[in-house]
């Protein structure tokens, strides 16, 4: 089958979006990811469709049915399976000839600089609540001059933040140093939306619960992820258009048809962030 594959025919219908010249360097580009859930898996797999050559992957965790909502190697064949070793066979089909590597203990503090070698961009897709392993990662890629991508699905829709080099770094924006867990899961919620335009559509409150790490997900918010960090990642493997990076972040909320375009200087100490804060530790007390 390898023998048999092309990358520019393969991909040659992204030719009038890229110019052949830009679809033959992204072959050459490696992304990382960490986590191949939700949004972790439709990263990998729309990445691949734009040629993309290769790529570090990480994850831990099994495919449950719990998964089959949004995930996109959730499926029947795929059940008691290794998250990475499913997605790797679903990228490889796509393009044979990738440079993939896999990390089937997810990342810690003894593979991170293994996991982030070589790589031109780090895009997250760790499970909301891992915030440990998420400052971590951050922090390595601030260190090594990488530019890290945050695509959270949030209801029917999704935030972008950017963080590049020589810019703000996810701690200089969400400031959780010192903070507590439940406290570090607040301020990356209000972080990611200040304007909450998700919960709007939120029928069920009882469903969002950030103390006992909780809350409801949809497919399409997961596609909007996927879309949102490609389209980011390209411009900045190829140098084309402009990169809002962090403090600016980008809502969309797909069901009411509304983005909010933010940007906080300050991050968490903004009033404005802090008045959403507290309101968020308003509505879990009550």
């Amino acid at each position: 089958m390898r023998q048999m594959f092309d990358h520019s025919q393969a991909f040659t219908r992204n030719i009038g979006w890229l110019t052949e010249a830009e679809l033959a360097a992204l072959s050459t580009r490696r992304i990382a990811i960490a986590g191949l859930g939700g949004v972790g898996g439709s990263h990998l797999l729309t990445l691949c469709r734009l040629g993309i050559g290769g790529f570090h992957i990480a994850d831990f965790d099994r495919f449950e049915l719990v998964n089959f909502n949004r995930q996109a190697g959730a499926s029947m064949s795929h059940l008691g399976r290794p998250k990475v070793e499913v997605m790797a066979e679903m990228a490889l089909d796509i393009n044979p000839t990738l440079a993939l590597s896999r990390f089937a203990e997810g990342i810690n503090e003894g593979n991170l600089d293994t996991f982030l070698s070589g790589m031109d961009i780090y895009i997250d897709g760790l499970d909301f609540f891992a915030m440990e392993a998420r400052e971590q990662v951050f922090a390595a890629c601030a260190a090594k001059g990488i530019p890290a991508i945050t695509a959270a699905p949030l209801g029917w829709g999704v935030s972008l933040l950017t963080f590049l080099p020589g810019a703000m770094s996810f701690e200089d924006y969400f400031q959780m140093a010192g903070c507590s867990p439940a406290e570090r899961l607040g301020r990356f919620m209000v972080g990611l939306s200040p304007e909450a335009l998700q919960l709007g559509a939120l029928v069920d409150p009882t469903r969002l619960d950030l103390a006992r790490q909780a809350g409801p997900s949809t497919p399409v918010g997961c596609e909007f992820c996927a879309a949102m960090a490609a389209v980011t990642a390209v411009k900045l493997l190829l140098g084309r258009g402009t990169v809002e990076a962090a403090p600016t972040s980008i809502h969309i909320d797909g069901f009411s048809m509304r983005m909010a375009t933010l940007s906080r200087p300050l991050g968490m100490r903004e009033p404005a962030m802090q008045a959403a804060l507290a309101r968020l530790a308003g509505a879990h007390r009550t």
